[in-house]
Order: C-alpha cells, then structure tokens, then sequence
C-alpha cells in the first residue's frame, strides 16, 4: 500500500463535497509520439504525493546505484551516439517575420510590406525564406533564399538558432528581416535549451494591399451650377486682358507683351504672344494653351510629383476666375507674374454690368531702356593687318576695310628708299645693310637685304610689304611710321629689331623738297646736310677733274677728295680692301685686270660709280684693261 500523507487516515472517505469522482489520465502524445505519465492527482482531483520524489531522492538516485548482497552492481553500458541528422531528422524551427521595400516609382504607395517565414533546420544547420505566393500580386513571391548555411558576418560565421528570438532584427544578403513570432515546436524546443523568448508581436500588414481590400466609395454631392447652361450663355463670348510679363531679373531677361484671353463658357484661360517685326523670336503663338488654371492648391506633401501629373479637382482648392482679372493688378499664372494694364471694349461691358466695375482707366508702361553694354575690342593677335582683323569685331561677315583710292593714285610706284644697318650686339649682324623702301601709295614698308658672296648670309627680302607701327602704341591709338620719322642717322624698330638709317635716294631729298609743307623741318635739314658733301663733291669733280698727264699735286689734290667721299661709307674697311687687292695678285707685279679690279670692288661694296673714284681710276689704268692698283691702296689708307 503507498504511504499515506501525514495527518490523513487510512480509511478516510470521500469530502461530503466532492463532486468530480474520476480518474486522471496517465496516457498522452508529444510531437506525434504515444507515451505513459505516473498520474499527479487521484480521484475527484486530489493531490497525490506518493508518485513525486523529493530532491534529496533524485539526487541520491542519480549518483548511486543500488548494491546487491553479492557485490558492488555493475555499471550501465552507455547509451549509443546518435548523430544529428538523425536526432534533429525533420525538426524545423519556423519564425514569422517581414521585411520592408522601398517603392521609389509610385505615388500611391512609398514603401511595401512582405511577409515571410524563415525556417530553420536542426539536422545542418541551414536556413530557408519562403514568402507566401499571393495571386496576381505582380512580386517574383516563394522562395527567396534557398536552403543553406547562411553567412553570418565576414570572419567566416553562419547564423545559429541561438542568434534567433523573436522581435529582433536579422540581416541576411543586404535585407533586414524583423521576426515577430513563432510555432509551438519552436518555442518549446528554445526554451528548453534554456533561451529565454521574448513577447511575440503583431504581424504588420502592408498598407497599400489593406487599402486595396477597402471599397472604395466616394459620395459626391451634386453641384447646383449647371455647365450646360453657362455654355449656352458665354458661348463665344471671350474676356481680352493686355498684359505684361517682367523678366529682366533673370539673365537675359525682358518685359514681354502678352494677350491674356478668359473663356466665360467654361472659365477656361488662354494667354498668347504679341510678335513683333524682326524681333528676333521665333513665331509661337501660344504661351500657355487654354485650360484651367489653378489659383490655390490643397496642402499635399512635398513629395507630390505635381510637374509631371495632370492636375485635378482633389488637388485644386480654389481656380481662376472672371472676376480675379483686373486692370491695374498682377496676377500669377504658373508662376508667371503678368501685369494686366488694359482690357478690350467687351471686357469693359462684362465687368460693368456682372460686377459694377467702372474704373478701366488703363496704365501706361513705360519700357526700360536698354543698359548700353560698352564694346571692348579683344587685344590684337598680331595676324594680319590691324584694320583688316578689327573688322571681325564689327560684324559676323567683315568686309575688307575702305583704302584711299585719291592718295594710292596719286603716289602709285613712289617709293623712298632708304639704307638700314642692323643694330645687334653680334659683329657680323652689325656689318649687315639693307634697303628700307617706304610706299607712299599705301605707307607700308618693306625691307631687302642684298646678297654679299661669301659672307654666309642669305640675302633677300627680309621683311614683306606691311605697315609698322611705333613703340609703345596701342590698338586703339595705332601711330605707324612715316617719312617724317626717317633722319639720316636716327633708329627704327621693326617688330623687336632695331635698324639705324645710313643713307637715302636723291629722290627721297627731291620728293620731300617738292612737298616741303608735308614734312617737319627737321628731317628736311637731316636730308639735306647728309646730301651737301656729296653735293660739293660732285660739282667739284665735274668742274676741276684733272686730265691724263696731270701733276702730282693734283693728283693728290684728287685723292683727298676721294677719301672724303669714301668717308661717307662708314662700312668700308681698308684692311680688308687691301687684303682682297694682295690676294688677287698672284704674281706681285701690282697690276689687275679693269674687270677683275671693278668686280673685286663690287663684292667689298666700294661705290665705284662715284665720277671721282671713276676719275681715279681712269688715272691709274695702265692701258686699257690694267689698273695699278699700288696707288690705289694708297689712296685707301
């Protein structure tokens, strides 16, 4: 017989009050499995303490085993292994989660709420998402990620059913799934591991799909106004505003003349352009085509994409009217600021006898002066002429600028010219001539170097046909040079190169003599004084050159005239005359050829042509074609 409780009997009966008389049940299932329980209570639900063990027995049952009269028992072999795949075979936690998708493209919804169930298999680890396939929903629904050990971080880890609790948040390949609750199986197999489970939350419900579910019914109480009859009215009747639209504050902007037109059959508005003659604008006749234009907007939010809708009545609290038009007022229309300052006959009338209006007195605008933008001319590049490259500044098709035809008939093949050095710290520039030749046709100047044999300089044009102007002038005030500013003796720059002027034509003295009040008196005088030596020289020569047979006196008499005119070229050299004589002279004897001397006097640039050298010359040939040049030299030194 089991033990009876203390303080109870052994025949006790039954309480006068006990009404429940049956047996409690031993027999139950778990997970599917059939299995037998030692019972808690007995009969009529009375607690029975026979069948529970304390503490103290279950331990001592657990460390002890019991000793039989012939020794110590043996020990229990121990329970086989079993491996996971066959413990956890088709044991699944499953959780009940969501996640959250953002819809950029959509104005009736701005996020989307998908429901799905994350499974999770004991037997490998491995997880599952399924979402729930929902008919005609237009989502690639089922599964999302395939069964497999899910990546728990980048050192390697995989998610764990100890990772996984409800109302927590779990990030699986970029996507942030909320779990908000469990199965049964689930919460007891996590409980008695010994994890404590937090409360389960509601499932959220996508807003979109709750509002498709919702019928939608709108009651629209009918209108009182009647359209037909308005149309029947105002058909054909049009309110005509004159109006200006201010856009100088923007860049390039203008006041523009418009016609702004009311339609009173169905408060349509129209505005339309003025053109004008060759005002430079394309021919549009429409700015705004006609329509309903809204004057106040229902509060919405800013993400509304209101540009790229068309705009009805549940976004327009308030359109435009006949009587928000009025002569003298501004008015915006999609946020263009027009200024109404005149109406038509017809418009006068409308408003006189709907609103009683009689002040049309219209506004004079007064158009803005357009601002005087100064033209700056670009720096000169230094292609072409000056005149010619200005012209690209004055119009798109330049036209060639205007020549003086008078002065280039006038001075047409007149020339000056006039002999050059080249002033340059190199030795061999500075023996250098050239012939500057001025052209009076059009001033322009151009520069030859004539070739020297043997001088290792090729000669020839040096600079070609171009007006040159002066130092430190400028493109606005351009001053070029002229034949007021060639003096014998003074220096010129042509383009960063500096020539000094050594000599000139008889023509050039002739031609300013001739024109004397053209030309400062200065450089008349510098042309004179350089040309009165010569000058004397020549009627010298031509009156008291002393014949063959002469005597000595007047030999020398004529050699000292012939060394003051070779004094005048500054660039002959006697040594090397001398060396140039000595060389050609092979033999010594102090005789050439009359062809061979005037050649070799050609290549050293001796002026030979002089009538006093020619008289020299003549004196100190020996026969027809000899010339003992002995006393040549000597007249050079």
């Amino acid at each position: 017989m089991p033990s009876q409780p203390p303080g109870s009997s052994q025949g006790s009966k039954p309480h006068s009050a006990k009404t429940s008389f049956h047996r409690s049940q031993t027999l139950g299932y778990k997970n599917g499995f059939a299995f037998s329980r030692l019972p808690t209570v007995g009969i009529g639900g009375e607690r029975l303490y026979v069948n529970q063990l304390s503490q103290a027995e279950l331990d001592e049952l657990s460390n002890t085993r019991p000793t039989l009269t012939y020794g110590q028992a043996r020990q229990a072999p121990p329970s086989g292994f079993i491996p996971a795949h066959v413990a956890f075979d088709k044991k699944i936690l499953k959780f009940d989660a969501y996640f959250q998708e953002d819809v950029p493209l959509s104005t009736e919804e701005h996020y989307r709420i998908r429901q799905v169930g994350i499974y999770y298999y004991l037997e490998d680890d491995s997880i599952c998402v399924i979402e729930p396939v929902v008919k005609n929903s237009g989502i690639p629904q089922g599964k999302l990620i395939r069964r497999h050990r899910v990546p728990k971080n980048d050192r390697g880890e995989h998610y764990h059913w100890k990772d996984l609790n409800r109302g927590m948040d779990i990030t699986m390949y970029g996507r942030t799934y909320h779990i908000v609750d469990c199965d049964p199986f689930t919460q007891a197999f996590l409980e008695s591991q010994g994890i404590e489970l937090n409360q389960p939350e509601k499932m959220v419900f996508d807003p979109y799909t709750e509002m498709r579910r919702m019928p939608l019914r709108m009651y629209i109480t009918p209108s009182d106004f009647d359209q037909l009859k308005q149309f029947l009215t105002y058909d054909k009747q049009v309110l005509r505003f004159y109006a200006m639209w201010d856009d100088t504050n923007s860049m390039f902007g203008e006041n523009r003349p418009y016609i702004i037109h009311y339609y009173l059959a169905d408060d349509t508005v129209e505005v339309r352009e003025v053109h004008k003659h060759n005002d430079g604008r394309d021919p549009f006749p429409v700015l705004i085509r006609r329509q309903r234009l809204p004057k106040t907007f229902v509060e919405k939010q800013k993400t509304f994409p209101s540009c790229v809708l068309e705009i009805s009545d549940q976004e327009v609290l308030e359109w435009y009217t006949a009587k928000d038009f009025a002569v003298g007022k501004s008015t915006t229309l999609l946020g263009r600021n027009f200024f109404i300052y005149d109406c038509d006959e017809f418009t006068r009338n409308f408003y006189r006898d709907k609103f009683g209006i009689t002040d049309f007195q219209p506004v004079e605008i007064k158009e803005k002066p357009p601002e005087e933008v100064p033209q700056v001319i670009p720096p000169y590049n230094g292609y072409g002429f000056l005149e010619d490259s200005l012209q690209n500044c004055f119009s798109l098709f330049p036209k060639p600028p205007r020549k003086d035809i008078i002065k280039m008939l006038e001075n047409d093949h007149k020339v000056l010219r006039y002999q050059v050095a080249l002033e340059s710290p190199n030795p061999e520039d500075r023996k250098r001539r050239f012939i500057l030749s001025y052209f009076l046709s059009n001033d322009m100047i151009s520069i030859y170097e004539p070739p020297v044999r043997n001088s290792g300089i090729i000669g020839g044009k040096y600079l070609g046909k171009t007006r040159v102007a002066k130092p430190g002038s400028t493109t606005d005030n351009a001053i070029y040079y002229g034949p007021s500013d060639f003096t014998i003796g003074s220096t010129i720059e042509v383009f960063g190169h500096r020539f000094v002027i050594t000599d000139a034509d008889e023509y050039v003295l002739n031609y300013m003599e001739s024109n004397a009040e053209r030309f400062p008196a200065a450089t008349l005088q510098s042309l004179r004084d350089h040309f009165r030596p010569r000058q004397v020289v020549e009627e010298t020569a031509k009156s008291d050159v002393p014949a063959l047979g002469t005597s000595q006196q007047e030999l020398d008499e004529l050699i000292v005239r012939v060394q003051e005119e070779l004094k005048l070229h500054n660039y002959l050299n006697n040594s090397s005359i001398r060396e140039a004589l000595l060389r050609c002279d092979k033999d010594g004897s102090g005789v050439l050829d009359k062809a061979k001397f005037l050649s070799l006097c050609n290549s050293l640039s001796v002026p030979t042509n002089a009538v006093l050298v020619n008289k020299l010359i003549d004196l100190c040939s020996c026969g027809e074609d000899k010339i003992n040049y002995p006393s040549e030299a000597a007249t050079d030194n």
